[in-house]
């Protein structure tokens, strides 16, 4: 599982014109799921994520995590951070979750995220062409992974 991380001040989600999710300040997720991700790894990545110290304390130090600053979850299914680009010029996706696989898992993390850790949490649409707005705050990004 990766999930590429950006702390916002604001950040939403449309497609076909139609806005499906906002957040103020909080974290926009970006989610990609490899085919042998399993509810496990999803339960360690969404604790790594919610006590994750990125946002400014008081003497502006990274030490407060997004259920300390009240923030929000926007989670975003990206299937393209899989992407393979060592042949070539066109990326190659293999290494990416087949749907069928990947949508419970990306649901089941986002329940997981709310009904266990409670955090409110912003969707897209799942495999949709999607308009992602956002202003990141820092900016601050991060990469994380857990196999």
């Amino acid at each position: 599982m990766r999930v590429t991380l950006q702390r916002v001040k604001s950040a939403s989600v449309t497609v076909d014109q139609q806005q499906l999710g906002e957040i103020q300040a909080g974290l926009l997720l970006f989610v990609g799921i490899s085919p042998t991700d399993t509810e496990q790894q999803l339960v360690k990545m969404a604790h790594k994520i919610v006590n994750l110290r990125i946002f400014e304390d008081e003497d502006e130090k990274m030490n407060q995590n997004v259920q300390q600053v009240k923030g929000g979850i926007l989670s975003i299914s990206q299937f393209t951070l899989y992407a393979d680009t060592h042949k070539g010029n066109r990326p190659s996706f293999q290494n990416a979750a087949k749907p069928e696989i990947a949508k419970p898992l990306y649901l089941a993390f986002n329940h997981y995220l709310e009904a266990e850790l409670g955090q409110a949490v912003q969707v897209g649409e799942f495999g949709a062409n999607m308009q992602i707005t956002a202003v990141n705050d820092g900016p601050v990004t991060i990469n994380l992974e857990v196999e």
